[in-house]
């Protein structure tokens, strides 16, 4: 197997950010929306285990008969997009966007919520709001597929293999990688270190734990 970690041996032309679990801790507002969610249609709380970093409407399909899914896609959003309580910066969120920003490194977010409750969570959390901001209303197919990641580095204007990907999820992870993105790394907000290892090349607790630094207008990770 390669070395993950020779995948950091040179800076980053862009850095692609997820959002939740990795930039946001909104765990609370998800269960509470998703537990309401589940009392409305029906469904047992237990099937959405596994699901993290996938979009609620590729959850919903494996969950409901096609002739629910638009219903419901409707209703989780609305229930998400109106419940911001509890969305919390994670450590070192603010401080990474602040020093790309200021840096004018090419940075996305790139997320599975949807349009609105993506900006609803930054609005929230008062984060820099980046030049580029991924959804899944901005793709026909969001995570665990590339496109994301594909659209992200495109908007960018960078290739993604001169990307680095921050993300939480293995779903998320699993994307970046088939997306081409050469650097991958993982926070352990929602997912267990051993799992995370086994794709990406740099594992931290948060990214308060990274050590970067920007060199020319390019984000270097040091492993």
């Amino acid at each position: 197997m390669p070395d993950a970690s020779a995948a950091f041996d040179a800076p980053f032309e862009g850095v692609l950010l997820d959002l939740d679990g990795t930039l946001v801790d909104s765990i609370a507002a998800v269960e509470r929306s998703w537990i309401r969610w589940c009392g409305e249609f029906g469904v047992d709380p237990m099937r959405l285990r596994g699901m993290h970093g996938v979009t609620a409407a590729n959850v919903i399909e494996g969950l409901l008969p096609p002739e629910q899914r638009e219903q419901a896609h409707l209703r989780i959003r609305e229930i998400e997009v109106a419940d911001v309580d509890d969305i919390v910066v994670l450590p070192g969120a603010a401080e990474l966007l602040r020093a790309l920003a200021d840096a004018s490194v090419p940075t996305a977010i790139v997320t599975s919520g949807t349009r609105d409750l993506a900006e609803a969570r930054i609005a929230a959390t008062g984060l820099v709001h980046p030049p580029v901001v991924v959804t899944a209303s901005d793709v026909e197919r969001g995570k665990p597929w590339p496109d994301p990641w594909l659209l992200g580095a495109r908007l960018l204007g960078v290739d993604p293999g001169e990307c680095v990907v921050i993300e939480d999820s293995m779903a998320g992870l699993r994307a970046a990688r088939e997306a081409g993105c050469r650097g991958l790394v993982a926070v352990t907000s929602t997912t267990a270190p051993e799992e995370l290892r086994e794709l990406a090349g740099v594992v931290v607790p948060d990214v308060a734990h990274l050590s970067t630094e920007v060199e020319q207008g390019r984000l270097r990770v040091h492993v």
